[in-house]
């Protein structure tokens, strides 16, 4: 089982030595970072790829829609889909937020719903929810334990990291989060049409597309196309595609080389003045402002 709450977290053990710097910190196995935070943070709008994110110390509060999503030491987040939400992260110079994040890679999670068949199908199973905690069940817990050690040692990253990752990723299709992930390779349903349509949109936001057109790549009719969009992302699709755009151009702002003008664009704003009204009702500054903050944030 996992450590109890009274006991230390081998988790925090095996973390803190990893951690170079504050946000992610990128390791020798694709798709899997550190994370760090020594302070508190949000709420603040937040997108997250398809990935796991264990926080070993500290806490993440996620807010999406009415729900209100926690995770932290106990329990993981399984995050199927790529939806903007606000996040609040509970943290402090003393007791700072560590935790790793495993992308979810297509071609992996095909290769082992395919080699588990019907074996762990519940068919009681409710709906899928595209984000949501789960308890870190005893094998999770050795299965990431196993991967931070393997962190450790290049040479048991460089044999072994990949079956650590899969091992880790095979657990999760074992949770409570397992229908959701199988949607996402099975193809069935409206939930996975949904998800078809979010993942043309995370190549393809700076396009201008209609939601016509995003129902007729779902094969639904416009009202339903509605109805279970909203249902999954929480959102109407105008509303989704906005956030995506603000979101992807806050993270370009906070590159050296990219300018307000230059992020607008990017995302497909046609007016600067426009984006900048969007952005600052989203964030709740300005471009330029937010950019400054963050900064003197990351040098302090």
């Amino acid at each position: 089982m996992p450590p109890s709450s009274t006991l230390p977290d081998p988790l925090v053990d095996l973390l803190a030595p990893l951690i170079e710097s504050d946000g992610y910190t990128a390791t020798p196995l694709p798709g899997v970072s550190l994370m760090a935070m020594h302070r508190a943070h949000g709420p603040a709008p937040l997108i997250y790829d398809p990935s796991l994110i264990i926080v070993a110390q500290g806490h993440k509060v996620g807010y999406l829609g009415a729900r209100e999503i926690h995770y932290g030491p106990g329990h993981y987040l399984v995050q199927t889909l790529p939806l903007p939400f606000e996040c609040l992260t509970l943290a402090s110079a003393e007791a700072p937020l560590l935790g790793v994040s495993v992308r979810l890679e297509p071609g992996l999670l095909g290769e082992l719903v395919t080699a588990m068949g019907e074996s762990l199908v519940d068919a009681t199973a409710a709906d899928p929810v595209p984000m949501a905690s789960v308890p870190m069940a005893a094998g999770m817990h050795g299965a990431v334990v196993r991967l931070l050690e393997s962190l450790h040692d290049p040479g048991a990253a460089a044999a072994m990291g990949e079956a650590r990752v899969r091992e880790v990723v095979f657990e999760a299709l074992k949770g409570e989060q397992g229908p959701a992930l199988r949607a996402l390779v099975l193809h069935q349903g409206h939930y996975a049409r949904i998800v078809q349509v979010l993942t043309r949109l995370q190549v393809h936001y700076a396009e201008d597309i209609s939601v016509e057109e995003m129902a007729r790549q779902a094969n639904m009719s416009l009202s339903t196309f509605h109805q279970h969009f909203k249902q999954i992302v929480h959102s109407s699709p105008l509303q989704y595609v906005k956030r995506l755009r603000l979101i992807k151009a806050q993270q370009l702002l906070m590159q050296e080389a990219c300018n307000v003008n230059r992020a607008a664009a990017a995302v497909g704003y046609r007016s600067v003045s426009q984006f900048s009204r969007d952005y600052k009702r989203y964030f709740g500054a300005s471009p330029l402002q937010h950019r400054r903050e963050e900064r003197a944030l990351q040098v302090s």
